[in-house]
């Protein structure tokens, strides 16, 4: 009986130490978030009045950001902008003799976006589009936006991780629907093979969905004659010195690689165009 008292006791004492801990760090975790908030929108003022001096134009773009980038990518650009910080979003001012390019796709395609633009510096005025643009579901709702009102060139786009839970059939009508949409541009299209994923089943990254959703994609690229930059072939000898562990995203050595590839399969087509 004693023992038993004993123990019971042990419990309780052990829950009031507990209590007081998750407690201080939940109290801890508020705090945090507060002064996060407090300094995000500290940045968001001096951003507001960062973009009011701009030219219309300018103001107009950021405006399209400020609609669309979201909770997770609009304060890391607004800190770029206040910091004079070049990303991937940076408004393009057309040089006219050049050909007009736009990137379309998820945060791998942001992640070469400055890559791709500074390799292809003085030969293209390569534009992305104002968001990670995600799952074709998000393509169809949003292409319009993307496309905006000017003439594009070339589009150089791709859909895939954020589809590899897409059902096939799903995936091949919302990406056809797509190229469909783009074609009518009059824009050359260039299609990017997803890149790969590893096996991480706490992320739900199944290695094997890219394959088949690569290869359903491809069906469809060479029914409607869509050029194809094949990334996944290109990285995937490379994936232990480019791509980070665990993880669908690359290296900064990573995005080098990819921008080289994606600049030299827009210099192809245009090439391609001329003859």
């Amino acid at each position: 009986m004693m023992a038993g008292c004993l123990f019971s006791a042990a419990i309780l004492n052990a829950q009031t130490v507990a209590e007081p801990t998750n407690a201080a760090e939940a109290k801890a975790k508020a705090e945090a978030a507060a002064k996060k908030a407090a300094r995000d929108a500290v940045v968001a003022e001096r951003y507001q009045a960062w973009v009011a001096a701009l030219p219309p134009e300018q103001q107009a773009w950021e405006k399209v950001l400020q609609e669309n980038l979201g909770g997770f990518y609009l304060p890391g650009h607004q800190s770029d902008k206040l910091a004079h910080k070049s990303d991937a979003w940076d408004y393009v001012v057309d040089d006219p003799k050049l050909k007009r390019v736009l990137l379309i796709g998820d945060s791998v395609s942001r992640g070469y976006t400055l890559p791709v633009r500074q390799q292809l510096e003085g030969k293209v005025n390569l534009h992305r589009a104002p968001e990670n643009c995600g799952p074709t579901a998000n393509g169809l709702k949003k292409l319009d936006i993307w496309l905006g009102e000017g003439h594009w060139d070339v589009i150089h786009f791709n859909f895939g991780i954020h589809d590899r839970g897409t059902p096939l059939a799903d995936y091949k009508k919302r990406l056809e629907q797509l190229v469909v949409r783009m074609q009518k541009t009059g824009a050359k299209l260039i299609w990017a093979s997803t890149t790969p994923i590893p096996d991480e089943p706490t992320k739900g990254y199944k290695a094997a969905s890219i394959v088949e959703h690569n290869q359903a994609a491809e069906e469809i690229m060479k029914q409607y004659g869509v050029a194809i930059d094949p990334l996944f072939e290109a990285v995937t000898p490379h994936l232990t010195e480019l791509q980070l562990p665990h993880d669908v995203h690359f290296k900064p050595q990573g995005y080098e690689f990819l921008g080289q590839e994606v600049a030299k399969s827009i210099l192809g087509q245009l090439a391609e165009a001329k003859k």
